[in-house]
């Protein structure tokens, strides 16, 4: 608040009319900015509530699925059925699941943006063993062509370890099922099993698009799939047709 020492008015009671009014003003102000730093209409948006995959803290590790689940899209693995020891014969058993995803160009793209993420930093960016992280004591362990990978390894073994991890190698289960597919894919076409040439090009750090993994194929925000019985059906019964009568109409008088 400001008070005028000025020309005072020489009409009586002017002066502390004005100081009157400016303190008015100044309480109004107050008051206004208190009432616009408050969320009146809220609509319960900001209820208190965890949304999926949401994290209480930023010390605190997001929620996962709840273990032995099932994704609303199936899995190929389900937990109850294959443990996630990092031992071989928890992924031998997983030899034998066939590979659901087809090796199109579609799907080789997507294994490359994740295999350059996850997989050259050890394995090399053609899977020779020479990556990033073996000038530094990893052993470098060749996966592509020509190597023990290319030649005896089934897809769902890959997929496996891909999974459960074994020795040196940590399970990769941020990697959704769909993508490890994809990397298995991408891992046939740099061993040159696929029909579909090597891409190695990759981006530079910073870079974003298509050279990052996109949404999630699986997850939450997946709607779940619904099964409508009836229009499953191969003999549907019609109801009887019925023709409506005209309410409105008056009737006709006979003479």
């Amino acid at each position: 608040m400001s008070v005028d020492f000025g020309t005072r008015d020489p009409r009586p009671g002017t002066r502390d009319i004005r100081v009157r009014t400016r303190v008015a003003g100044f309480g109004s102000g107050v008051l206004l900015l208190l009432l616009s730093a408050c969320s009146w209409f809220t609509d319960f948006k900001q209820q208190p509530k965890i949304d999926p995959w949401e994290s209480p803290a930023d010390t605190i590790a997001p929620r996962a699925n709840p273990q032995a689940s099932v994704p609303t899209v199936g899995s190929a693995a389900p937990g109850f059925e294959y443990n996630r020891l990092p031992m071989p014969q928890s992924i031998v058993a997983m030899s034998t699941i066939p590979n659901p995803t087809p090796a199109d160009s579609a799907s080789v793209a997507r294994g490359r943006v994740q295999f350059q993420i996850n997989c050259a930093i050890c394995h090399g960016p053609l899977g020779m063993g020479n990556g990033a992280a073996a000038k530094y004591g990893m052993a470098g362990i060749a996966i592509g062509a020509g190597s023990n990978a290319a030649n005896t390894l089934a897809d769902g073994y890959i997929f496996g370890m891909i999974r459960n991890g074994r020795g040196l190698m940590p399970p990769y289960n941020r990697i959704e099922e769909p993508d490890r597919w994809d990397i298995v894919n991408y891992l046939r076409s740099i061993q040159g099993k696929g029909t579909i040439a090597a891409d190695t090009t990759h981006g530079r750090p910073g870079e974003t698009g298509t050279l990052v993994p996109g949404a999630s194929r699986m997850g939450p925000t997946n709607p779940s799939p619904f099964f409508n019985p009836r229009a499953a059906s191969t003999s549907p019964t019609q109801p009887p047709a019925v023709t409506p009568t005209d309410t409105t109409k008056k009737p006709e008088r006979k003479p």
